[in-house]
């Protein structure tokens, strides 16, 4: 009987991988790796302005690259003042004139979203729909314009602010870096300028005056306000007394 031949195993060699299998998995571990660190990043950083006062913001360095390439005086008016030692009508006259579900909301008002959207489906002049948390991410971390990529990451910082912050520095925040006139940002340099006043002795016409030209402060003036700003003011000053004093207390 014949001896069973022992036939030599086939060896295969694995196929190549296409280099372009190798680049998309270096591109997709890069991508994860700049994601990770983008968040840590950005939870430091809004975990640190939670304590620190925000001195400076992206729009006060446009603005003040903006004076100089146009020759004019570039100073930028801030004064951080802490809300405590504000009056109390400077928060009330923001939230009654720009978000009065400020307190309720956590930083997206769906429904004057959906209501603007549909106002803008008209064609007729656009209209916003952000609150105070929004503007606040957008002033503080980001860039001025209009994109997807931004409005995404203004989505972002919103939730986190809202998380990490709460209503009361989110607010005192906003209160410190909003454009209220040229090169002046916040309250307390609003009132210093416009009323020769500290923050904490404006009366309730002045910080409605103050939040009546919070959608456009380099149209419209504080100090020289017109009839528009006027007629603002009063409906400000009214929402403010329907709410009451006390609404955005304990927030």
């Amino acid at each position: 009987m014949a001896a069973n031949r022992i036939r030599p195993a086939i060896v295969t060699a694995p196929k190549p991988k296409p280099a372009s299998a190798g680049w998309r998995s270096l591109i997709l571990r890069i991508l994860l790796k700049t994601i990770l660190y983008f968040v840590i990043g950005s939870v430091i950083w809004v975990t640190v302005l939670k304590f620190v006062p925000v001195w400076v913001t992206p729009l006060m360095i446009a603005r003040k690259m903006e004076a100089i390439s146009e020759g004019r005086s570039s100073k930028i008016y801030s004064d951080w003042t802490p809300m405590g030692e504000m009056s109390k009508e400077a928060p009330l006259s923001v939230v009654a004139s720009e978000d009065q579900l400020f307190p309720a909301h956590w930083g997206f008002d769906f429904k004057s979203m959906g209501n603007a959207f549909k106002h803008n489906l008209r064609g007729k002049k656009i209209r916003g729909a952000s609150t105070i948390s929004q503007q606040v991410a957008k002033n503080v971390f980001l860039w001025q314009g209009r994109s997807y990529i931004r409005k995404g990451l203004e989505a972002y910082f919103t939730v986190l602010i809202e998380i990490i912050w709460g209503k009361e520095r989110i607010l005192e925040v906003y209160l410190n870096v909003a454009e209220t006139g040229n090169m002046t940002f916040g309250y307390g340099a609003a009132a210093q300028r416009f009323f020769y006043k500290p923050a904490s002795s404006l009366t309730r016409n002045e910080a409605a005056r103050i939040a009546a030209v919070l959608p456009s402060p380099l149209r419209f003036s504080v100090k020289n306000p017109s009839s528009y700003v006027q007629r603002r003011t009063a409906q400000i000053a009214r929402q403010m007394r329907m709410l009451g004093r006390d609404y955005v207390l304990g927030l």
